[in-house]
């Protein structure tokens, strides 16, 4: 081999590796949350933090001292180093996966699909599609956040969120019925509230005009 041919070699060799180095020190970063970090899987350790007694501040996707205490005072409780940064073993003990969270859309399928699941389990398939319409119809109305993220943890806008039905094992058919929604069916009819009659408590959301029944779920403009 001439020693042009060795050096061209080498370079690509060096290449290779550096390119292999970043992408590692990319992933390593992507699956590490710590203070100043913001997105919806900061959203998501507050949200577990605050269903199991750790943090009591706003779930708002934004990593400060509050929602750093909370994960320093998990780790203490768990046996892992207290350093109030949610890296990979953090994120195990919180059940969370350590790959940096997936593709956008990839995100968006398992959140939605945890909502239908834990909103509408037992309900006819296109109750489950209606619910994800409901969230994503939100996404698109003025009055709500812009983001799935944003509407599924608006404070008070979802029951799962607050009895930790949001944790539970996720039904297959949830899944099918988040890539349906995303896919633009809409068994609501474009309503942006759903309720089940026999357990609502709130007055108003009778107030607002019903659009269809679908199972044991009356959804409205």
């Amino acid at each position: 081999m001439s020693h042009r041919r060795r050096l061209a070699w080498s370079l690509a060799l060096l290449f290779a590796v550096n390119i292999a180095v970043i992408s590692l020190a990319q992933q390593a970063q992507a699956a590490t949350y710590r203070q100043g970090s913001t997105g919806e899987q900061v959203r998501i350790i507050q949200t577990k933090l605050k269903n199991w007694g750790y943090y009591d501040g706003a779930v708002d996707g934004i990593f400060g001292s509050g929602t750093a205490e909370a994960v320093r005072y998990f780790q203490q409780k768990n046996g892992l180093t207290a350093d109030g940064i949610v890296g990979p073993a953090t994120l195990k003990a919180l059940g969370m996966s350590t790959g940096g969270g997936g593709s956008g859309q990839e995100s968006t399928v398992e959140l939605l699909a945890r909502v239908i699941s834990a909103e509408a389990r037992g309900e006819p398939y296109s109750g489950q599609v209606a619910v994800g319409a409901v969230i994503l119809n939100r996404v698109e109305h003025p009055s709500f956040p812009n983001t799935v993220a944003g509407v599924v943890y608006q404070p008070g806008a979802f029951t799962c969120m607050v009895d930790g039905q949001i944790d539970q094992p996720v039904a297959d058919s949830a899944y099918r019925a988040a890539r349906d929604a995303l896919n633009g069916a809409d068994p609501s009819g474009g309503a942006i509230y759903y309720f089940n009659p026999s357990t609502a408590t709130s007055a108003w959301i009778w107030s607002r005009p019903l659009i269809k029944v679908i199972g044991s779920h009356r959804f409205c403009a």
